[in-house]
């Protein structure tokens, strides 16, 4: 078994899910006592979001560089970073360390190409939704993307940053985003898919009116299987 270098804590909500999903994986797969072998740095997210804010991505490349290049000389055979928007930083991240990257968004894209949707929603942090570290990887593997209009893009964000974030799920934010997926449906989407690690927190398949690609499960899922191939 491979181990794997988990880069958590932005948000450890959903840190928490890549947790459970690998270790129950490892199980199901494997049988008996088995677990899945991890390598976890749980960075302090309040100053990555501090550093979001004021637009210096190169002090948060710096910090999860390093995050990374400690798990590869602790022993980790590939770096799973547990959030869609940090993901803007992979080819600096790259640059630092020998061991590969498994790639959010390249794990969601072939997840979908199983099913034969090209259209597909995109909900996720006003980063992820606008710029084009995820939309390009998606698109260049034959997805079309489409992410909601400015308002809606604002609605989501701050959800996912003034309440999911912070462990905060409100059935009126379940809503307002049911109403955006409901909305993309209506512009030809087959699927949405839920690129920040907490929006599946409030919304699961039962609560969309579209087939629903949580980011969060199949990264989770694909680094396991990596690590027992």
């Amino acid at each position: 078994m491979k181990t794997i270098g988990l880069i958590g804590g932005m948000s450890w909500e959903s840190t928490i899910t890549y947790y459970e999903i690998l270790n129950s994986q490892a199980a199901k797969k494997l049988g008996g006592f088995h677990c899945a072998k991890i390598l976890m740095y749980n960075v302090d997210f309040a100053e990555l979001e501090e550093n979001m804010s004021k637009g210096n991505w190169d002090a948060n490349a710096k910090i999860l560089s390093d995050a990374a290049l400690t798990l590869e000389k602790g022993g980790a055979d590939f770096i799973v970073i547990a959030t869609n928007t940090m993901h803007k930083l992979v080819p600096l991240i790259e640059k630092n360390i020998s061991i590969p990257v498994l790639h959010i968004a390249d794990a969601t894209a072939e997840r979908i190409k199983r099913d034969n949707f090209k259209k597909i929603g995109l909900l996720g942090t006003k980063f992820t939704m606008t710029q084009d570290f995820i939309k390009e990887r998606l698109t260049r593997a034959g997805l079309e993307v489409m992410i909601p209009d400015e308002k809606d893009i604002e609605l989501v964000n701050n959800v996912i940053f003034n309440e999911l974030c912070l462990g905060k799920v409100l059935q009126s934010s379940r809503k307002e985003y049911q109403r955006i997926i409901s909305y993309m449906k209506q512009r030809g989407a087959e699927g949405v898919i839920l690129g920040c690690t907490e929006i599946g927190m409030l919304i699961s398949e039962k609560d969309s009116a579209l087939p629903v690609y949580d980011t969060t499960v199949i990264h989770a899922q694909e680094a396991i299987s990596k690590a027992l191939a």
